[in-house]
């Protein structure tokens, strides 16, 4: 397997109606879970049904798993394995009877195909659930279900487009669970569209951030993160007088100091420098600290400022 499982470069997409996406070039190595996150509309689904090769670009070109998406689209889906809008699963056949027919699709061999049902059931939990109707499902178990049917033939990239939309807080956990296990069990690659900022920041080891079609960043997440602003710093104790906010406020490695109540101090720090000499600082001034701790700007906050930031 490459070391890059996805290469676009300068991938641009038009419709009657617009442009879905825009000039994108980026690589995802092979083997990590790369977050592709962006709101409702900004081109996610556009751009997984390019490296498909269900659609063709307008300009630009793709390559997945070393195969060209526009002359070699059957190869890309042979060696991919997908879970999109839909489920794809038959619900008046059995959870089993599903991953039996979707086996035979891809020509697995009979012992093979068995054993690989057996061993993704019992890993998801449902193997004693195997003979039931999936209608009679729930949406999260189908999900789950779902994943399994993308894995089921063994391929070495999946992609997979808001696998948790919709699903409650327990059924979503699960289905991360399944994904974050199953893949590192695996190796498997995968290219994941969501706009769940707290999933994308559990399981990326990458993400890149599309709005309105367009590339707007791309990084490990603490990357993204530190484009929000300086680190910070939380103090909590008792004792903290207007000498003490004074101090810190002009002190060099401050940006900015502020008590949220009597107990609960927040500092804002220059790029690079160390916490000790301000915790220091604060105990010679007479505070009984209670409880030091860094803070950074979620991934949320990060992927909000950069919806908002003007073109």
């Amino acid at each position: 397997m490459t070391d890059i499982a996805i290469r676009i470069e300068n991938i641009t997409r038009d419709f009657e109606t617009g442009r879905a996406v825009d000039d994108i070039s980026l690589e995802v190595p092979s083997g990590i879970i790369f977050g592709f996150l962006g709101p409702n509309g900004a081109g996610k689904t556009t751009t997984i049904n390019l490296l498909l090769g269900l659609l063709e670009p307008t300009s630009g070109r793709a390559e997945v798993l070393g195969f060209d998406t526009r002359t070699q689209a059957n190869e890309v889906r042979t060696h991919t394995g997908a879970l999109l809008e839909h489920p794809g699963l038959y619900e008046q056949l059995s959870a089993e009877d599903n991953l039996e027919f979707y086996g035979r699709i891809w020509c697995m061999p009979e012992n093979e195909r068995r054993a690989r049902i057996k061993e993704l059931l019992t890993h998801m939990g449902v193997w004693e659930r195997r003979k039931e109707r999936v209608g009679t499902w729930s949406k999260g178990m189908k999900q789950k279900l779902a994943l399994g049917r993308s894995m089921l033939h063994r391929p070495s990239l999946v992609f997979l487009d808001e696998p948790t939309a919709g699903l409650d807080v327990v059924a979503a956990t699960a289905v991360r669970d399944d994904l974050e296990t199953l893949t590192a069990r695996e190796g498997v690659t995968v290219f994941l569209t969501t706009h769940n900022m707290a999933e994308a920041e559990r399981l990326c080891e990458q993400v890149a951030v599309i709005r309105d079609g367009e590339l707007v960043a791309i990084g490990h997440p603490d990357e993204l993160r530190a484009r929000a602003g300086d680190p910070g710093l939380e103090i909590l104790g008792h004792g903290f007088e207007d000498n003490v906010l004074n101090l810190l406020r002009t002190h060099p490695n401050v940006v900015a100091a502020e008590l949220l109540n009597e107990e609960h101090l927040t500092i804002d720090l220059r790029e690079g420098m160390n916490a000790a000499p301000l915790v220091s600082l604060v105990v010679s001034a007479g505070v009984q600290v209670e409880e030091v701790r860094r803070s950074k700007a979620s991934l949320e906050e990060v992927f909000l400022t950069l919806m908002e930031e003007e073109r």
